[in-house]
């Protein structure tokens, strides 16, 4: 059976979820296809315990498309970035304050399972939105007044747009013979949530040491107590390990390598894990096709700057898609997007790839050099706020 959409979105992940709920809201007819159903419960198997950091462009962009007030009630403020370098010879611990640049907090930590909650939400209030889940893009052929989509579930899709949102090993990128650069780290991040004896009071804190970055973000009070998801990035056989201990054991290894930061750690969720790489699309377009998120981009989880980049990518094409004019070339159009977005991903690739190498250091000159950098940008206040400006990309 054939069908016609104006946009068919193929991933129904995070980015895949804003994509259609942003399309669906400017009017335009939407399918997304995802091929699992979404977990939306932090307790149920397989559930995506990372959280996310939306940054005030993301929360913008989200408040603009209707989303983000199915969300709100579950985030936590980021008003102070805390860096925290033990691997040095001496304790460095620097604060960047949001008032010295903003009235509002950096962003706001929610559970990747709460927007996907949330998302679906705004989208069942969009009839022009279908999403059909357990169900696979087979085929894409296309030609340059139409995509054609092939489903596993028997149907057959027109539209005007493709959007790729189905990850860093994309079929449709593959399609395309569109190369990735990739560089691996050697590492995993642990993803968990805790409560934790001392408030955290909307400090996201990153501790550095040998091995990768500990950071914890702030969310809201968990069953009555302070509470803050972590990412604990670490090379692959000292994350394997951290799995395996008993609890613990392993509320004594997080409070520990959290310096004791936010006081005694307990784990109140599993622990999740995702390989650490950094890759990027050699292009982000095709014929009648856009590639967004991890199709196109994958930083290290460092900054807040992942899915931030993603939603980026989603504002710029629906500018340029929904402002098109009557004699438009999509072809034109999409090459547009192509190079302005992947510059962004690009100087976030190379930025979050260059930290993430210094705070794995085991070098003692390398350490010394990383807290000495820390304390110099900390202390130029015109960098320092230019450098906050660029994280946040208003700069």
């Amino acid at each position: 059976m054939i069908q016609t959409k104006d946009i068919v979105i193929s991933g129904g992940g995070v980015a895949g979820l804003v994509a259609a709920t942003a399309f669906g809201d400017a009017g335009f007819d939407v399918l997304c296809v995802e091929p699992n159903s979404p977990i939306m419960e932090r307790s149920a198997n397989g559930a995506d315990l990372r959280t996310t950091a939306y940054l005030q462009p993301a929360q913008d962009f989200l408040k603009k498309i209707g989303a983000w007030r199915h969300v709100e009630m579950y985030s936590a403020p980021l008003q102070i970035m805390r860096v925290t370098d033990v691997g040095a010879e001496k304790l460095v611990t620097k604060d960047f304050n949001a008032e010295d640049i903003s009235d509002e907090p950096f962003g706001w930590n929610v559970g990747n399972w709460q927007m996907r909650a949330g998302l679906m939400k705004r989208i069942g209030e969009l009839p022009n939105v279908e999403i059909r889940t357990q169900t696979t893009t087979t085929a894409v052929r296309t030609r340059s007044t139409e995509a054609r989509i092939f489903l596993s579930d028997g149907y057959q899709i027109k539209c005007k747009l493709l959007i790729a949102a189905d990850g860093r090993d994309s079929k449709i990128r593959k399609h395309f013979k569109i190369r990735t650069r990739r560089t691996e780290f050697d590492q995993l991040a642990l993803s968990f949530a805790v409560t934790h004896t001392q408030p955290h009071e909307n400090i996201s804190t990153e501790v550095h040491k040998i091995g990768g970055p500990f950071t914890l973000v702030p969310l809201p009070d968990h069953e009555g107590s302070p509470s803050s998801a972590v990412i604990w990035m670490d090379k692959v056989a000292e994350i394997r390990a951290l799995q395996i201990l008993a609890i613990e054991d392993f509320n004594a290894a997080i409070t520990e390598r959290s310096g004791h930061v936010n006081g005694n750690l307990k784990l109140v969720t599993a622990r999740s894990v995702w390989p650490i790489i950094s890759q990027l699309s050699d292009r982000f377009d095709a014929e009648r096709t856009a590639f967004i998120g991890e199709t196109a981009h994958v930083v290290p989880p460092i900054g807040a700057q992942g899915l931030n980049l993603s939603i980026g990518d989603i504002k710029l094409l629906i500018n340029l898609w929904s402002t098109k004019k009557k004699n438009y070339d999509p072809m034109t159009l999409l090459s547009n997007y192509s190079k302005q977005r992947r510059a962004v991903a690009l100087g976030r690739v190379l930025a979050v790839g260059a930290l993430n190498q210094l705070s794995m250091a085991d070098n003692s000159l390398l350490r010394q050099a990383r807290s000495a950098g820390l304390s110099s940008l900390h202390k130029i206040t015109p960098l320092r706020k230019s450098m906050m400006r660029l994280g946040l990309g208003r700069g």
